[in-house]
């Protein structure tokens, strides 16, 4: 049964709806009922999760699980993004993640508190990585992804990635995606992963795919790498 908070926020996400935008969603998110998405947009999500957690409904909204509309997922997610408290973000991503269902979901929680938390949170990334589950996997690897490819990249943390195996298409895209990005970042890191094929043919395929199609990497990087794809 819905809570007067549920009840109210659901209100505030139907008055937000944008019908052409709901279609636009729903053909990228295929996993998902059409019935699930309302329709609003990211940036008013956002507004209204900045509105909602100066409001003692943040705590309560956050205790509702499972959510009923991929929009509530996304209110809750940008809603952790707020959390300043390390731990305190950490234990809402805890009870979160494992009712996340999507990519989309997956890949906008950005959390500020991360940035400032370094050490701890690769620790907590490789017991993301070890649940089991295809986005809280796929969410460990993104932020192994933003927050390890820079001043703070450890060999160890691409290792990781790189021992992944699953069936999971969401999980083997943003482990394709990882080493196209660690391609460009750090790539002499990256390139003998891509060389002695320690990733699956697919994942690897994709890396090459998605690293030739960036900017980031020189044209010179990109044709060697075209010659690397595997049959």
């Amino acid at each position: 049964m819905n809570t007067t908070v549920e009840k109210n926020i659901q209100k505030h996400l139907f008055a937000l709806q944008d019908m052409k935008y709901q279609a636009f969603q729903c053909r990228l998110m295929p996993n998902i009922a059409p019935e699930r998405v309302i329709g609003v947009r990211t940036p008013a999500l956002r507004t209204l999760a900045k509105e909602i957690t100066k409001t003692p409904c943040a705590a309560e909204f956050i205790s509702i699980l499972p959510h009923e509309y991929y929009e509530e997922n996304n209110l809750h997610g940008f809603i952790i993004e707020t959390i300043k408290d390390f731990d305190e973000a950490v234990r809402a991503l805890d009870e979160f993640l494992p009712y996340v269902d999507n990519w989309a979901t997956c890949d906008q929680i950005k959390p500020k508190a991360f940035k400032k938390n370094i050490p701890e949170l690769y620790k907590k990334i490789k017991e993301w990585i070890k649940s089991g589950r295809t986005y809280t996997v796929r969410f460990g690897i993104e932020m192994f992804m933003n927050f390890f490819l820079d001043g703070d990249f450890t060999p160890e943390s691409a290792e990781i990635v790189a021992r992944i195996r699953s069936d999971e298409y969401y999980v083997n895209m943003m482990i394709a995606w990882y080493f196209a990005t660690a391609l460009a970042k750090q790539y002499e890191a990256a390139v003998p992963y891509i060389e002695q094929n320690k990733l699956d043919i697919w994942v690897h395929n994709k890396a090459i795919q998605k690293a030739v199609e960036s900017c980031r990497i020189t044209a010179a990087h990109k044709r060697y790498l075209k010659t690397l794809k595997r049959m």
